[in-house]
């Protein structure tokens, strides 16, 4: 199992929320650690590289900027990684996960209209040979998805 350094435990547990909204979040996040700009800028690269983060910036509220839906597929369990690595290769996914039910892979989908959102899910259906189930958010619920990180 891959060994954490003392930075990486401190990006990934305390700056899953709160990016500073500053010119340079980086550079604010960086004085806030005691490490250069830089450092912290390779660190989040390497961590994207390995495959540990999947992305950095901000999550705004649904349909306040642009367009979303969560979305869901019923994908064969001996294909879902594979799917799953398509979805993510689109841009306007903002997420995907794996759920116990026959619709198995969920995903959220932000684009900068409704008329190019459409077009990401019909694109999403037409490369992975899957029906996409559209989602339109009806009823907002606010829920804390940072994870208090252990580290042993």
């Amino acid at each position: 199992m891959r060994q954490f350094s003392k930075l990486e435990q401190r990006l990934l547990n305390e700056f899953q929320q709160g990016l500073p909204l500053t010119p340079n979040p980086y550079a604010d996040i960086a004085r806030q650690l005691g490490v250069y700009e830089t450092t912290v800028v390779e660190t989040l690269k390497r961590l994207q590289t390995e495959g540990v983060v999947s992305r950095v910036g901000a999550v705004f509220r649904p349909n306040r900027v642009g367009a979303s839906t969560l979305a869901a597929m019923a994908v064969p369990e001996e294909q879902l990684e594979h799917i799953a690595a398509i979805v993510n290769a689109f841009d306007e996914v903002n997420h995907n996960y794996e759920r116990e039910h026959d619709y198995n892979l969920w995903f959220v989908v932000v684009a900068r209209d409704e008329e190019r959102l459409q077009q990401v899910l019909l694109e999403i259906e037409a490369c992975c040979g899957f029906t996409v189930l559209d989602l339109p958010l009806l009823e907002e619920f606010f829920i804390d998805l940072g994870f208090d990180l252990k580290w042993t």
